[in-house]
């Protein structure tokens, strides 16, 4: 392969890596911590796709729930999932955790 053939593939594939990225939803980190979301209120955008990087702190599985949000996604003690959601209106969007519904109890504030 010729240099410059060589130098067009470099960078056709680095102009796609980079679109790719440039399109990702921005990523929001939500810990689960003693049967806790933390932080319990999250603020997000309006009318944007946003990342949730569910992150579970505790031994024990978790499910991030929410009716609002057509969202159920359990994660495993330890682990971490994603969960996207949006583009949402302005609001509030409560969300649960349906293992500790009494102590897991968060909400997306979309503004």
């Amino acid at each position: 392969m010729s240099k410059c053939r060589l130098a067009l593939l470099t960078l056709l594939l680095s102009t796609t890596t980079s679109l790719a990225f440039a399109n990702e939803p921005p990523e929001i980190r939500l810990v689960i911590r003693g049967h806790r979301f933390v932080p319990a209120q999250l603020v997000v955008p309006a009318n944007t796709k946003v990342k949730l990087i569910v992150v579970n702190e505790d031994a024990t599985p978790e499910e991030f729930e929410s009716h609002e949000l057509n969202r159920e996604k359990v994660v495993v003690g330890g682990g971490t999932i994603p969960v996207y959601v949006g583009p949402l209106k302005a609001g509030r969007y409560p969300f649960f955790g349906d293992f500790h519904p009494d102590l897991a109890q968060g909400s997306l504030l979309v503004e």
